[in-house]
């Protein structure tokens, strides 16, 4: 199987809350939209709010992990807008700077800085030479 893209499907309760909350507070610029729903650029992957799938549920199963290069200034932005921290910004003992915050549907975003001395920012590249 050869997979050529992928995105992440969120099924809101609310679809223009969502929408509202990744396209106003996150800041997240729209790559499509359609009938049914609104896709959003988020770094390398896209985030589809999928408003003709709304959940039957209560529970927000999906997290997402999205990467910012100042962890500081992701949570004044996300304060300015309006958006509650549910847990500040800190070093987690896996080296990562990770904040959490919710979107309207109860879904968790870990919002990560990865500290360049971190090892996921290290060039492996000439490791064996």
């Amino acid at each position: 199987m050869e997979i050529l893209s992928a995105r992440v499907l969120l099924r809101p309760r609310d679809a223009a809350a969502t929408t509202a909350f990744y396209r106003d507070a996150l800041g997240l610029a729209i790559a499509r939209e359609y009938p049914g729903g609104t896709v959003f650029f988020a770094g390398s992957t896209l985030i589809e709010v999928a408003a003709h799938l709304q959940s039957d549920t209560d529970a927000a199963s999906t997290s997402l992990w999205l990467q910012v290069r100042d962890i500081e200034d992701a949570q004044r932005s996300l304060l300015d807008a309006g958006v509650p921290i549910d847990r500040e910004a800190r070093t987690e003992p896996w080296g990562l700077r990770e904040m959490h915050v919710h979107d309207p549907d109860g879904r968790t975003l870990v919002v990560v800085e990865v500290p360049g001395d971190h090892p996921l920012r290290r060039d492996t590249r000439n490791d064996d030479r």
